[in-house]
């Protein structure tokens, strides 16, 4: 998988720049600027265009929208809309993530009663948001930092859902009907903890869509696919740093990315890291 990765970093004097495409979702790709004055003429893009202000402020042109931007500010650009986003005064930092109309048009089709035949797009330009703008910031992490593709597909889902999941147009799952489907995914879960599981796969196990299994999922277990993955793996580490397995091991055991995920989340969970963890046993 990280031979598929695509990076690129520039460094320009004080200006950083990052291109990355996620190795587990080809379809989605990211790039971050840190303390940039780089200006872009208007454009358009052929995917979706998701970008979160982190320093600085910016003029945003969207069509005939014009708006001023600033840091906890997120942005939305629709397929083929005409756009520019320039520093208003001095440098800004910023992050993009770029994801295909396709993988867009396919969820919603799953999602929505009656989609739009490509893709539908979204009403809003731009909001201060600060729930959106965290997850938006969680789903860039997970695929700079090449964890999973079910942790990055997930997120994905869930902040389509965020933006079209409340209102009526919207597929209602019979979670009840599902709870055999269900039960089948948490076992497929629990038996394969070290495996880097796609939703793809669980949600052919379920036979439902991504979108239902993840829904019916968090409603019967109140975790996503993929957090309750995350919380089984920490279960199955505290046994093991028990047992005298070193942090290493068991990291890679259990299909974490690298020690720092691992660490990271063991210490999320239960405000200890795990070498702290193991003290009190080995």
């Amino acid at each position: 998988m990280v031979n598929q990765v695509k990076a690129m970093q520039v460094t320009a004097a004080n200006s950083q720049q990052l291109l990355k495409r996620s190795a587990s979702l080809p379809s989605i790709e990211l790039r971050q600027a840190r303390h940039s004055q780089a200006c872009y003429h208007s454009h358009s893009h052929d995917e979706f265009s998701f970008g979160l202000i982190d320093t600085g402020d910016a003029v945003y042109k969207n069509m005939q929208q014009q708006h001023r931007i600033t840091a906890g500010h997120n942005v939305t650009i629709n397929p083929g809309d005409v756009h520019s986003c320039n520093p208003k005064q001095g440098a800004w930092s910023y992050r993009m993530l770029f994801v295909d109309s396709h993988w867009v048009g396919e969820l919603q089709q799953e999602m929505l009663v009656k989609p739009a035949s490509d893709y539908q797009p979204f009403e809003q330009h731009y909001a201060d948001d600060p729930a959106t703008f965290t997850l938006l910031a969680e789903l860039f992490s997970a695929i700079k930092h090449d964890h999973d593709g079910l942790q990055q597909e997930s997120l994905l889902i869930q902040f389509f859902e965020s933006q079209f999941g409340q209102g009526a147009d919207v597929r209602r799952d019979a979670s009840c009907s599902a709870k055999p489907q269900i039960k089948r995914v948490q076992e497929c879960i629990q038996d394969q903890l070290s495996c880097s599981l796609s939703l793809s796969e669980l949600a052919e196990v379920a036979g439902l869509s991504r979108y239902h299994l993840v829904r019916s999922f968090k409603r019967r277990f109140g975790l996503s696919p993929h957090a309750f993955q995350l919380n089984q793996r920490i279960n199955r580490a505290k046994t093991l740093l028990r047992e005298g397995s070193s942090i290493a091991d068991t990291a890679l055991a259990l299909g974490f990315a690298d020690q720092s995920h691992f660490q990271r989340n063991f210490k999320k969970r239960l405000a200890l890291t795990p070498r702290q963890y193991q003290g009190f046993f080995v």
